[in-house]
This record gives structure tokens, sequence and C-alpha cells, in this order.
């Protein structure tokens, strides 16, 4: 077979260190021996010993997703074996979770982490967001996390003389350190009269990185996942 289908480009190499690894700009392989976790339907291959099991919500299998409270249901991957991650052709990225650090991140953003990382359900109540809350996982511990965006994300310093504010359909994530607020931008005047579509965002104050997303996620769209 010839081509540039063929092309080293394109053509998988042996797993050259165990754990996660970014395939290609769309894909995260990951060469397993135990068991790690990832998104449901997010694996699109594997190869060797492995088994996929759903991980139920009472085991901590349920990530709540950003901005409408819906679920992410995980599944846990395990025996020895490669598969490969990937969620609707998104950019993929690794973070990597040392001990003492913590990183929140947007449930919609996840597509596979270390079993050696934990996460609790964190939120940031206020008016103006569906379900009540801006829904998002806080994981710390160590090892990799796999995340998924659509585009090229953005990460901005943040300082206390340079606060940052974000879209809320926008966010991915941001490191630990950073206090969060909901910030109302226009008056209750301006929105009656119709205002500029940009009510609410996410105020981040602190020390540290906020990473952001160049789109905004629609109710249709969200409703789809």
């Amino acid at each position: 077979m010839k081509g540039d289908l063929f092309s080293s480009e394109h053509m998988v190499q042996p797993a050259s260190a165990p754990g996660m690894t970014v395939e290609n700009s769309k894909c995260i392989r990951y060469a397993v021996n135990g068991e790690m976790l990832a998104r449901q339907g997010a694996m699109i291959a594997y190869r060797g010993q492995l088994q996929f099991e759903r991980k139920g919500q009472g085991v901590g299998g349920m990530l709540k997703r950003a901005v409408t409270g819906e679920g992410l249901p995980l599944m846990a991957v395990r025996g020895q074996g490669e598969a490969w991650f990937a969620h609707e052709a998104q950019n993929c990225f690794i973070v990597e979770v040392e001990p003492g650090d913590e990183f929140t991140v947007n449930g919609r953003n996840v597509l596979c982490f270390d079993a050696s990382l934990s996460y609790r359900i964190s939120t940031v109540k206020g008016s103006g967001i569906a379900g009540g809350g801006l829904f998002n996982s806080v994981f710390t511990g160590h090892g990799r996390l796999g995340l998924v965006c659509e585009g090229s994300p953005l990460v901005i310093p943040v300082s206390p003389q340079y606060p940052v504010y974000v879209d809320t359909d926008a966010i991915v994530g941001w490191s630990a350190g950073l206090e969060t607020a909901l910030h109302r931008s226009q008056s209750m005047g301006s929105m009656l009269r119709g205002g500029s579509g940009e009510a609410v965002q996410l105020l981040l104050q602190g020390e540290g990185y906020v990473v952001v997303r160049p789109s905004e996620a629609t109710p249709q769209k969200a409703q789809q996942h």
C-alpha cells in the first residue's frame, strides 16, 4: 500500500513510554498496564488485552458538566495494551498534576486521566447560570490528565494586579490559588434593553493561570453531548 495516508505522519509507532502520550493533535494514546479512566465513548481504537467497564455515579464515575449540570459518564479501562482516545476531532492536551497541585477543569473538556488522580466536584453558584451553578471537577494527586478543546486554548496569567474575567461558556480550567466569583458586567436596565449578550463572567483573582477555549458552547450542542 502506498500514498500519503501510509506515510510516517499517520502511521502509529510502538509506544515509547507507559501511560498517556499525545498521538497527534486530535488524539491521545494510553499504554495501559493496570487501570486508567476515560470519558465513555471516547475510545476510538485499542489493541491488547483490555476490558472496558462503565463507572456508575455512586462510585464517583460522574463529572458534572459546566453550565448545564449534566453528567459526563466515565469508564474504567483495565488490563495490558494500548488504547486511543478522541472526541469530535477536538484538539488534545496533557496536564501534569504533581503532588500539592490542584487543577480545576470543566467536565466537558475531560478526555482521560490516570487512576492515581482523584477529583471532587465544586460549584460556583450564582444567578444567570443554568442548573444553579457552574460545575467543575478539581483534580489532585500525581498523574496525567488528558483534555480536549475546540480550537487552540489560551492560557492567560492571573495576578493580584490583573484579575481575569472569562465567559462562563468558554472556561476550560484554572490552576490552584485562584479565587472565583461571578461578575455581572451589565446593569439591569441594559439587560432589559437587550444588552451585549455578555451579561455574566467568571472572575478569577490571585496568582495562577486560567485556560480558555476560543469558542462558546450553545445549549443545543451541549444537549447533543
